[in-house]
């Protein structure tokens, strides 16, 4: 039955497939004659490169190509894109797919080769010999930003990429009227995202058409064809990007790398397909790094709590050269610093800061648990300061629903019940009686967050410095037997979006959910989707496109049977695929029907007025992003002789505005959260003093597992988003963005005669027990 599947627990039409073992990943596509490739990559941090001799290597048995930085220059037709340009003067650090001249992190390629098995190809990079004039590294913030420091750009006067200011209100005024000013340094490590599938790519360019046909592990096949059609100079009419199932995205796979342009060089150069798949231990240099930053902050306040103003500078430690996704991800952070309180008074600095580290780019939850971090213990601390409940801040703080929609330092909030969401949290907490497990080494800690979400407008998205677009467009089909098909340019990474879209499009036209079925991952065949799947956009973007085109759909349908049965549409309802008269049981006509008659047998029963078949396209471009909110609460037990942090509970009051699949957004929430515990108390990406990486394996870089995850449980409330068809919003990034602060405050409480004070994830035992020591002496 169509009516109620949304916000119903339907079990996702994905996973009888993923879970028996049908699943086609990006290794999985087999292309006739197909070569593989491998990356000879940079060892040092920071080099000239002197001498590349790829003689031997070319020579080898098995070897088809192999191609160096000079290789890159002459085939394309413009560096690699960097889609964000957030910052006023932001300086281009022009940079290509393989090395020219100079290699700026660790990891980075500078040369490739194809060769008749990945095995061969390995062996040939062995052979190439590369002579380095190895130059000082700068791979800290400290040693960029100090006066002296080797440039990684010789014609910049500094290592500084670009800074940037948001100003509102009169911060000056309010910090010499404030009765209580705090100060405070926050560090937060390296991390990045670990999807159980690493990066992949299989390019053939036909050299008869000249047209390039790429297989690839994206989050944006749209943006993608765009991002080869820039760099290579091709029309999009000859590029088809296609996209297998993913294996988990978590941002990293939003961003476009340089091996895929690799591939298709090589391919190109071969005329043979050319598959290039990244191992393991390439992926701790090669995919996005991220979360890096260091902010100071300084908060005024009046003496009854209520916050007057927030001056901050965010230093963003960006890699050797810039991803894709630019400096955004800590512009997002310096945007949002304020979260869900009203501030009056900001000055927002950013200062973006480049190093010998890879590229720093896109992750779950991008800028905002960072800010999140920051605007929650500044909130605590001001509580302690006061000597009040921190709730009691939150709640003197907090915009209040009468005050939306709302203009934040940047974006319009567009509404928010954000005490009845503290409250609901508090509820929880109280009734899974963690009151009476508070103490000995036992605490507390919670965090209230909010998030863009839809995002986004592609007027505003291209203001803030995107240079690309932010709507959705979908199609919706039903076919000659009553069968509905979904064209989407949404990736399926993981999420369940082709069952989140189906259920929109069933419960609209009134038919079973097994009847409507979603196709992604082609742009030959698919919609155009500016942004792909990636913050938070696939339900409140592409499910309110579901929803325009199967309304606009269900409204022709009635008008056609209204037609054949003779009465007004006014009087007929669809449900479960037949389409009845009200009040005269009998009187109907299947969908299927109407059906054949749009594609295949006319005749003179179709309406005259009408186009034959039954389809709706709906280009939707919201004119505001939507945004979710919530309050994490997490229950954790220290032990004061090792530093060790268990965590025993974990709870999360949300409101994403109308729900879809509840199933669903547990099961997102649930993921972002496993992912704050990583970044909390596991993750961390470690350079060593030559600049050299040290994290190379998942030995070092550490996972949460099963046995360090707690029960999660999730309390829902629902806040329409008023100008989403629907009322839907996101919450995909929801749960990264308020664990980290909650297990934060959960170990200070956990340890408040220690008067311990957390200010950098992740909070690692030797840390912790540092921290400890601190605290005892003051």
């Amino acid at each position: 039955m169509g009516e109620g599947l949304i916000g119903a627990r339907v079990t996702r039409q994905e996973d009888v497939r993923l879970l028996t073992g049908r699943a086609r990943y990006i290794d999985d596509v087999q292309v006739p004659g197909m070569l593989e490739a491998a990356v000879l990559r940079s060892p040092l941090p920071h080099a000239r490169i002197v001498r590349v001799d790829v003689t031997e290597a070319s020579t080898h048995p098995g070897v088809f190509a192999v191609i160096t930085g000079e290789d890159v220059l002459s085939s394309t037709k413009a560096p690699q894109p960097v889609i964000w340009s957030n910052l006023p003067d932001m300086r281009t650090s022009e940079h290509h797919a393989l090395a020219v001249g100079k290699v700026r992190y660790p990891g980075q390629a500078v040369a490739a080769v194809a060769a008749k098995d990945r095995a061969t190809a390995e062996d040939a990079l062995e052979l190439i010999e590369v002579e380095y004039e190895e130059l000082p590294a700068v791979s800290t913030l400290e040693q960029a930003l100090a006066d002296g420091a080797s440039k990684l750009y010789e014609d910049w006067p500094d290592n500084i990429a670009g800074t940037g200011t948001i100003p509102m209100g009169d911060v000056s005024a309010a910090f010499a009227e404030a009765d209580v000013v705090l100060t405070e340094s926050f560090r937060f490590a390296r991390q990045m995202g670990a999807p159980i599938e690493t990066r992949g790519v299989v390019a053939t360019w036909d050299p008869f058409a000249d047209r390039l046909d790429v297989w690839l592990s994206t989050q944006a096949p749209n943006l993608a064809r765009e991002l080869f059609g820039e760099v290579f100079g091709l029309s999009m009419d000859r590029i088809r990007v296609r996209t297998p199932d993913v294996g988990g995205g978590f941002g990293n796979k939003f961003d476009f790398y340089a091996e895929e342009v690799v591939a298709a060089i090589l391919s190109r150069r071969t005329g043979k397909p050319v598959k290039l798949i990244e191992d393991r231990a390439e992926s701790f240099v090669a995919n996005a790094h991220s979360r890096e930053q260091k902010i100071d902050v300084e908060l005024a306040a009046k003496d009854d709590g209520t916050i007057t103003a927030l001056r901050a500078t965010v230093y963003g430690v960006l890699g050797g050269v810039l991803g894709s996704a630019g400096a955004s991800p800590c512009w997002t952070t310096t945007a949002l610093l304020t979260g869900p309180y009203a501030i009056p008074n900001v000055e927002l600095n950013l200062v973006a800061v480049m190093t010998n580290r890879s590229p720093y780019g896109s992750f779950r939850g991008y800028g905002l648990p960072k800010a999140n971090f920051v605007h929650e213990h500044l909130v605590e601390q001001l509580a302690k300061r006061l000597g009040v409940d921190a709730h009691t801040v939150r709640r003197k703080n907090f915009i209040p629903p009468e005050a939306f929609p709302y203009q934040s330092p940047v974006f319009v909030y567009d509404n928010g019940r954000y005490e009845d969401c503290l409250d609901l949290c508090l509820k929880a907490v109280e009734a899974a009686g963690w009151a009476e497990r508070r103490g000995n080494g036992v605490g507390i800690g919670y965090s209230f967050h909010n998030e863009l979400t839809g995002f986004g407008p592609s007027r505003i998205v291209n203001l803030a410095g995107l240079g690309h677009s932010g709507f959705d467009e979908e199609v919706v089909r039903v076919d000659s037997t009553g069968h509905v098909t979904i064209h989407t340019g949404m990736s399926a990474i993981g999420q369940g979006i082709h069952t989140t879209l189906a259920q929109v499009a069933a419960q609209t036209l009134g038919v079973p959910l097994d009847h409507v079925t979603v196709l992604s991952g082609d742009t030959d065949s698919c919609p155009y989707t500016g942004y792909g799947t990636a913050a938070s956009r696939g339900a409140a973007v592409g499910g309110a496109a579901v929803l325009n085109a199967s309304t606009r759909l269900r409204a022709k349908i009635l008008r056609v049977a209204g037609h054949l049965l003779e009465v007004s549409p006014d009087d007929l309802s669809i449900e479960d695929g037949v389409v009845s008269v009200n009040g005269v049981p009998g009187k109907e006509i299947t969908l299927a029907a109407i059906g054949d008659a749009a594609y295949r047998r006319l005749n003179g029963a179709w309406p005259e007025d009408e186009t034959p078949t039954l389809e709706e396209r709906e280009v939707y471009d919201p004119v505001n992003v939507a945004t979710s909110f919530g309050c994490t609460a997490v229950l954790a037990e220290v032990d004061r002789e090792t530093g060790v942090v268990t965590l025993l509970d974990y709870l999360i009051a949300h409101d994403c505005g109308t729900v879809i699949n509840p199933m669903i957004v547990d099961g997102q929430l649930h993921g972002g959260a496993a992912q704050a515990i990583g970044g909390a108390l596991y993750e961390e990406l470690v350079y060593g003093a030559d600049g050299r990486m040290e994290t190379t394996s998942f030995t070092g870089y550490l996972l949460p597992t099963a046995t360090e995850i707690p029960p999660f449980s999730v309390s829902h409330m629902t806040t329409p988003a008023d100008h989403v068809p629907g009322g839907f919003k996101g919450m995909g990034e929801a749960g990264v963005i308020g664990g980290g602060a909650a297990i934060a405050h959960a170990v200070e409480d956990a340890l408040r005669e220690y008067d311990v004070d957390i200010t950098a994830l992740p909070i690692t035992p030797p840390r912790l027990l540092a921290a400890m020591k601190r605290g005892a002496r003051r």
